[in-house]
This record gives structure tokens, C-alpha cells and sequence, in this order.
């Protein structure tokens, strides 16, 4: 089993940054990939980036230039640049390991225009 806590949600003004942090706990050595995904109500929860067991690293073309993934496969971080309000979402840290998903509580990012 894989655990996941994030931490570093909250509100910011539009063109404000947050930076969003998860660790890793667990079988660790099961892990091939970590993501962040994210929810805004009523839409369907979209990758927003991931970093594989490689170090290779993508982001969504929605936040390409403003989102940053970095870290390692046991403690991975959003740096989140020039938020817009259309980023409001909950945003989850997702882990691949041992062929199923792995998901953290969520931490709220509320954006105001």
C-alpha cells in the first residue's frame, strides 16, 4: 500500500502562486509514477502533471508555462505561477503503484479574480 498526504492549498488572488507539496509513504519501491490531478465542481477530475520513477516529467498544455512538477518519487511539489481563477479546483496527489491508483485526501485551491 501506498499512502499520500498533501498540504499547501488555499486562496490567492489571480496571478498569485502556491506551491503544493505531497509525500509518499509505503511500499514505495511499488511506485512507478506520481501525478497531481485536479477537480473543479461539476467537471471531471483532469492530470494536471506526473514525474515517473525516471524523473521524466509532463504537464497539462492548460498549465504548461505556469505549473512546475518537481521532486521525487517519494515526496513530489506543484509549484503553481500566475493562478487564474479557472484553477480553482481540488487538487489530488495520485501515486501508480502495484497496477491500481493510489489517492491523497485532496487540498482545496481556491483562486479569486
Amino acid at each position: 500500500q501506498v499512502q499520500l498526504v498533501e498540504s499547501g492549498g488555499g486562496l490567492v488572488p489571480a496571478g498569485g502562486s502556491l506551491r503544493l507539496s505531497c509525500a509518499a509513504s509505503g511500499r514505495l519501491f511499488s511506485i512507478y509514477a506520481m501525478r497531481w490531478y485536479r477537480q473543479a465542481p461539476g467537471e471531471q477530475r483532469e492530470m494536471v502533471a506526473r514525474m515517473t520513477r525516471d524523473g521524466i516529467t509532463n504537464v497539462a498544455d492548460s498549465v504548461k508555462g505556469r505549473f512546475t512538477i518537481s521532486g521525487n518519487i517519494s515526496h513530489i511539489d506543484l509549484q503553481m505561477n500566475n493562478l487564474k481563477p479557472e484553477d480553482t479546483a481540488v487538487y489530488y496527489c495520485n501515486a501508480f503503484a502495484t497496477a491500481r491508483d493510489h489517492w491523497g485526501q485532496g487540498t482545496q485551491v481556491t483562486v479569486s479574480p
